[in-house]
């Protein structure tokens, strides 16, 4: 398999894809790494100074007794109360605990009237709970402070005191210790705030690559489980027998578009075999209609012909002398000659549906065969008080056809209608035969009748062989009319409401490739 075919399959497509998408989210995730590193980097080494500013300021404040912490920073170009943030007090505090100075005025010894001084004690304080010990021994100050827990792994935001013990010697010679409790933490004012929205901060960048990845992956997923979202649907659509429908993603150039390919062609496919198997079953019909009808004309019509040669002897050499008796025999033998013609008719139906059509080819005019076979009808309708008409639209109506078969064709439309007409509740109805030009090389006739129409389940089933609703129907009669249609190359259909009527229209063509009368 070549290079690029390998890379159009959709297996490697995809594995492509995701890791091109690992990539991207592992680079994104790195630079957001490392901007955490020197933000972190940063913010110790803010740390750092403002630790080392706030011994040194201490240190400084000690051998002073003229001021205090916050006047001597206040002197500082640099201050802690405003630069560095993080520091939130610093305290110089005895070994007895004595509160001697602070950064915070609130926690300061204060004056009173007489001179004298009020002090703070550490142990009146409120320190953070996490002591970090630089190393050198304060226990003695670690007794006198509320309880606090051993410094450990560091939680952001968290406030922390480090505390520095300092051996000052008085003039006297006297030497004391003092301790120097450095507090730091995040923010002066509300470190609990700054704490939670630094989690959050550093949670959305990698929240946003996380959603970005899900909707990139999303959108892929999409993309690629739409063929086959189109193939279940094909499938769907050829289980119901549509063959006619193709999935457009046949134009894909990896696995799925081959696999939509080939399910076109076996589409395509099996809508031939449904053409041929609809052309095997027609013509097995025909084969047994014809097997049929050679069978009853063999069997049937030589019987019925000495029949109708017996009922003329009788009528004509055999009649009674009396001439109520003669009127008596005519009419009995004339209803018998009509049931043996009947017969006959049904025979020449089954003969002339499955016997191949040989056409004689002329000019017909439509409007005569059309009259011609409207007149075998007209009597009986006229009794049944159903009016008939022939309207011709456009002149005259010419047409290449076998006359006989054209006449065949729109008598049995016509008895169709009829018949039609007489199963109506009510009597009567109209029977019309529009006659008109489809086109240029076309010829459209309408036969319309006012009967109870057709139901929309059997419309489909009309022109198919001994498919009938009459009682009595052999279920031949459109299917001739079919045959013979498709024999001159027409068309034909058939709309219908039921309770309102039916209209077969039939087109024919007025030229054809063969030399005519």
């Amino acid at each position: 398999m070549s290079a690029i075919r390998l890379l159009n399959t959709f297996r490697v497509r995809l594995l492509l894809l995701l890791a091109l998408l690992l990539i991207a989210t592992l680079l994104v995730q790195f630079y957001l790494n490392l901007r955490e590193e020197r933000r972190v980097a940063l913010t110790i080494a803010k740390q750092e100074q403002a630790l080392a500013a706030s011994v040194a300021l201490a240190l400084e404040s000690l051998p002073r007794k003229d001021k205090y912490l916050d006047d001597i920073d206040k002197e500082h170009t640099v201050s802690l109360q405003h630069e560095h943030r993080s520091v939130m007090n610093v305290l110089v505090v005895r070994d007895d605990g004595r509160v001697d100075d602070s950064l915070d005025p609130a926690f300061k010894p204060k004056t009173l009237d007489d001179g004298t001084y009020q002090y703070k004690y550490i142990s009146e304080l409120t320190l953070p709970k996490r002591i970090v010990d630089t190393g050198h021994d304060t226990d003695d100050i670690r007794e006198l402070l509320p309880a606090s827990s051993p410094a450990g792994l560091p939680v952001a935001g968290e406030p922390r005191a480090f505390v520095i013990p300092v051996k000052t010697q008085s003039p006297d010679g006297i030497i004391s210790t003092n301790y120097i409790f450095v507090v730091l933490g995040m923010q002066r004012d509300a470190p609990g705030n700054a704490t939670r929205w630094q989690t959050l901060r550093d949670l959305l960048p990698t929240l946003v690559v996380m959603l970005v990845a899900i909707f990139i992956a999303g959108a892929l997923v999409w993309r690629f489980t739409r063929p086959i979202q189109e193939l279940s649907a094909a499938a769907r659509r050829v289980a119901a027998g549509d063959f006619r429908f193709r999935v457009p993603s046949a134009a894909r150039s990896d696995e799925m578009g081959e696999l939509s390919r080939v399910f076109n062609e076996m589409l395509a496919g099996l809508g031939r075999l449904r053409e041929v198997e609809s052309r095997l079953n027609q013509a097995e019909r025909s084969a047994v209609v014809g097997r049929l009808a050679s069978a009853i004309a063999h069997e049937i019509r030589n019987p019925l012909n000495y029949i109708n040669l017996s009922l003329d002897h009788l009528r004509t050499s055999l009649a009674p002398s009396n001439p109520e008796k003669r009127a008596v025999v005519e009419k009995l033998t004339d209803q018998l000659k009509s049931e043996v013609q009947r017969i006959n008719a049904r025979i020449t139906e089954f003969l002339t549906y499955s016997r191949p059509a040989k056409l004689e080819l002329e000019r017909v005019d439509l409007r005569a065969t059309v009259e011609d076979a409207l007149r075998i009808v007209e009597g009986e309708a006229k009794e049944r008080g159903i009016e008939t008409r022939i309207v011709e639209e456009d002149g005259e109506a010419r047409v290449v056809g076998d006359a006989e078969s054209l006449r065949s064709l729109f008598t049995n439309l016509i008895i169709n209608g009829v018949q039609a007409i007489e199963g109506r509740e009510g009597g009567g109805g109209r029977l019309t035969i529009t006659i008109s030009h489809a086109d240029a090389s076309r010829v459209r006739v309408d036969v319309t009748d006012t009967g109870a129409g057709i139901d929309a389940e059997n419309i489909s089933q009309v022109f198919e062989p001994y498919f009938s609703t009459k009682e009595t129907g052999t279920g031949l009669g459109l299917a001739i009319v079919k045959k013979a249609v498709d024999d001159h190359h027409g068309t034909i259909n058939v709309t219908s409401k039921p309770g309102e009527g039916t209209t077969f229209t039939v087109t024919l063509p007025t030229t054809n490739d063969v030399d005519v009368k």
